[in-house]
Order: structure tokens, then sequence, then C-alpha cells
């Protein structure tokens, strides 16, 4: 099988949540030209987040809106925080970022949960808050935001003029975004573009050596050794195998990679959890381990990994 050609380091294995967003926002290409979306307000991937978010952080205050289209709560927040970004006109800008269409991102962010906020000031990360805040508060978190722009010189922030802070006081306070730049990053995307899974593992394998955890660099070793292994399989023998022998654990496992691959991850986790219910001992635990494996690829509050999770606790204990 060949390796998507779309598949990169900012391009989640989750086909199936992509398309599920760029639907949405053909459907909504209308509402997005009315007054929620704007020049002030706007959509950000994980291909436009270094011009969208961080370039533009140089000038003016970015806030990262991250949410889903599943989540309550980012229904009630999101509409505040676009009528605050039209009401500043420009002080400040909203980018929204869908984390089901935009996981490698997520993953970098390090999101736990959602709705979370966060604000990019000149290139660096400004903590932020979970949850539908009321908006007193949000107002008030704006506040601290745009003082510390001004603080910093940024033209944008209230038209303070520059006055060459130096490089201490610029970070106090802000967490740098380094991690989406590191050099073994940049390897791994490029391997990755040119087809070289084997150089992209390495990578990340090297990333994680010197930092064990790194959320990026889990995600995507995770997605690398997916496509390893479904680049050696024979799709259409392994469904045949599949098909004859339902406890044939090697066969069902293959087939679940297949469907990951092409963005089914539901269907790629029901398979192996009714393996795991059909069979014992080292097989159960085999497919046990391969599937807490492929949750490796998710950031860890997916709602899909979250009902595969439950599900595979039910049948252990």
């Amino acid at each position: 099988m060949q390796q998507p050609r779309n598949f990169s380091l900012y391009g989640a294995v989750d086909l199936g949540a992509r398309q599920a967003a760029a639907q949405r926002q053909q459907g909504s290409a209308a509402a997005s030209q009315g007054a929620a979306h704007s020049e002030y307000v706007f959509d950000v991937t994980e291909a436009t987040f270094e011009t969208d978010v961080l370039e533009r952080s140089r000038t003016v205050p970015v806030i990262m809106d991250l949410w889903a289209e599943w989540c309550g709560p980012c229904k009630q927040l999101s509409p505040v925080l676009e009528r605050l970004a039209n009401e500043a006109a420009g002080a400040w800008v909203l980018a929204k970022v869908d984390v089901d269409a935009n996981q490698q991102l997520s993953a970098a962010l390090q999101v736990q949960s959602i709705p979370m906020v966060l604000a990019v000031i000149g290139g660096q990360l400004v903590p932020g808050f979970l949850g539908a805040l009321p908006e007193a508060q949000v107002r008030q978190w704006l506040g601290q935001v745009l003082e510390v722009a001004q603080q910093l010189g940024l033209p944008g922030a209230g038209d303070q003029p520059a006055a060459g802070p130096d490089e201490d006081a610029d970070s106090e306070g802000l967490a740098g975004l380094d991690g989406l730049r590191e050099p073994e990053l940049v390897e791994a995307q490029q391997a990755m573009e040119r087809g070289d899974l084997d150089a992209a593992a390495d990578a990340f394998e090297r990333m994680l050596a010197n930092d064990p955890g790194h959320p990026v660099a889990t995600v995507g070793l995770a997605q690398v050794n997916l496509f390893r292994r479904v680049n050696s399989y024979d799709p259409a023998q392994a469904r045949k195998e599949a098909a004859a022998h339902p406890d044939d654990v090697d066969a069902q496992i293959q087939v679940a990679d297949i469907e990951m691959s092409l963005g089914n991850a539901e269907e790629a986790f029901d398979r192996l959890l009714g393996v795991i219910r059909r069979t014992t001992g080292e097989d159960r635990n085999k497919v046990r381990q391969h599937l807490v494996g492929l949750f490796d690829i998710f950031p860890p509050r997916d709602p899909r990994v979250t009902k595969a999770r439950s599900s595979l606790s039910s049948l252990l204990f």
C-alpha cells in the first residue's frame, strides 16, 4: 500500500475527522462571510499556523480558540470570543483551531481538554484558560494579555511604540513555542514529505530519547509506525484472512491498521475491542497492547479514544 500523499508532520492520520471538518467549513462558508468571521476572526490550520499565528503575533496579539464540533461548552464560549474580537477592532485577533482537523497542532500545544484558549505574543505562548468562562472573566484575561503586549512594544497592541525591550523581559511569564520548530521536527517533516518513514521515525525517536513523552514526537512516531506497518501489508489478503478467521489476531490487527490509515478510527477500535472480547491469554494481551498503541495517534481527550478506553476497561475489569 502506498503512503497517502498528504501524510506529513502537520497532517494527521485521522482523515475522517479532516473530511468532516472540511465539510463543516464548506457548509458554513456563507456564514463565515458574516459578523462572526471577519478580518479579526479567522480559521487556522496546521498549514497556516506559522503565518497566521506565529508571524502575525509579532505585530498584534493572537488569541487561539481551540474547539471541536462535538464540544458543547465551545459553542457557548466561541461566540463570546468572536464578538469581543470584532469589538476590539484589531487590538487583538482571534484564531480558531478545530482540534479534530488539526491533531498534530493540538498535540504540540498539549491540549488536554476544550474549550481551551491561549494567546501568542511575539511568537511566544501566553497561558490562557480552560472551559467556558463568563464574559467578565474573559474580558479581564484579555486585558492582561493586552498589557503584556503593550509592555513588549507590539505595534498592534494599543499603538505602543517599540522600545527595544531586552530579551529577558520579553520572556517573562511566557512559554516559548520552540517545540514546534525543533530541528528534529523539521527533519521528521522533511523525511515524511519525501516518503522516508524510517528517517522520520529515527528523528522522532531521538526527540523522545531527549524528552520522553514529548507530545508531538509521541503522536508523530505513532503515525509513522502505523504507515510503516500498513506499507508492508497486502490489504486484500489481510481482509480476506480477517473475514475467514475472526480469532486470527494478526489478521485482525492488520485490518485495524488499514482502517486507521484510511481515517476509520472507530472501525479500527471496534474491531480490536471485539477481538479482545473473544480471546484470552497472550492473544488478548497482544491485541490490547496494539490498541493502546493506536491511542497514541490522537490527543488524550479525543472522544473516540475516551470511548474506546472505557470499553477496554469494561472488558478487562
